[in-house]
């Protein structure tokens, strides 16, 4: 439902927030229905009681693979664990080759298949919002990630930087006059989008995005916008067919458009773009000057960088502490 201009902000957020606590109050198997268990993978443990007083930001790492990064991130939150949760939504069908440890052990959310240019992705990241808002009340910022997404500043750098942000605002691509978007908006048939959906409040943006609580909580609840999106396209349609790329930066330039910076915190490199997918950095091309480039474009300061193969490891270990975490 769209907040009327009269709304007031602040009721609107004390709403979103006791929402949740509400609705698993009334209907305490909601949760385990709309996020289906896999058979694989251990469950979070129950709700976390942490003080709402020091804010903490939720990894969300989105992934149908081994997470080969694992040792980096691992370097990346070193002494910081009251400051972050992760949580990893791992597509059942994946065959996984190593069993994660330390930070990363038996943080898998309940999950589904994931199929890109398909509404599974948007499933899949409201599991990831809605288990980290129920997991801790502190969680203050929820940062979506894939596996081949690498950290280009330091934890302090990345935690001061949205921590600090005065207006919590979110930090998500929304973009209006992109090449093709006409095609995409029609990917289902014609007037299917409407009413909730006209052309005009059509956008797109990066699925890689850091939500504010509020936001979160927005996305969770939708009904609405999502009753369109999941709507499968038409097969003559399927090259047009990216409802990742669509939904999140549509509902909230409807809902709350104020409150977000109208660009992405992870930089991608889509130069020598192949079907549909960015550039993939390789071991060779792992150098401090990447890092230095990476980090800015314009105005905007990058906390994260894809996509990277997995034989990168190596190199970033070798500058993870003289560059990656080194913020001069």
């Amino acid at each position: 439902m769209l907040i009327p201009p009269h709304f007031s902000p602040l009721l609107f957020s004390s709403l979103l927030l006791l929402s949740v606590p509400a609705l698993l109050f009334f209907f305490p198997n909601l949760i385990h229905e709309a996020l289906p268990l896999k058979n694989h993978c251990t469950v979070l443990s129950p709700p976390s009681m942490s003080s709402p007083l020091q804010p903490k930001i939720a990894f969300l790492f989105l992934t149908n693979t081994d997470l080969s990064f694992i040792p980096l991130w691992e370097r990346f939150f070193q002494n910081n664990t009251n400051l972050f949760n992760i949580y990893i939504h791992l597509d059942p069908s994946a065959q996984v080759e190593k069993p994660l440890t330390g930070l990363f052990a038996n943080r898998f959310v309940p999950a589904k298949p994931t199929q890109r240019a398909s509404a599974s992705l948007i499933a899949a990241t409201k599991r990831l919002l809605a288990a980290a808002l129920i997991d801790d009340s502190a969680n203050e910022y929820f940062a979506l990630l894939s596996q081949s997404c690498v950290p280009i500043r330091s934890f302090n750098f990345v935690y001061q930087s949205l921590v600090s942000n005065p207006q919590k605002r979110s930090f998500i691509e929304i973009l209006s006059d992109e090449p093709q978007l006409r095609e995409r908006y029609l990917a289902r048939g014609e007037d299917v989008m409407l009413p909730e959906v006209p052309y005009d409040q059509f956008r797109v943006g990066s699925q890689f995005f850091v939500l504010s609580r509020r936001h979160a909580h927005l996305v969770v609840h939708d009904r609405r916008l999502w009753r369109k999106f999941r709507i499968p396209c038409l097969p003559t349609m399927e090259g047009f067919c990216y409802p990742e790329e669509h939904y999140f930066p549509t509902l909230l330039n409807i809902m709350d458009p104020q409150g977000c910076r109208g660009y992405t915190l992870t930089r991608v490199n889509w130069t020598d773009s192949t079907d549909g997918h960015p550039h993939t950095y390789t071991p060779a091309e792992i150098t401090p000057q990447l890092i230095q480039e990476l980090r800015w474009k314009e105005s905007v300061s990058y906390l994260f960088a894809r996509k990277f193969s997995k034989e990168c490891l190596e190199p970033l270990m070798g500058i993870a502490d003289d560059v990656i975490f080194h913020d001069k």
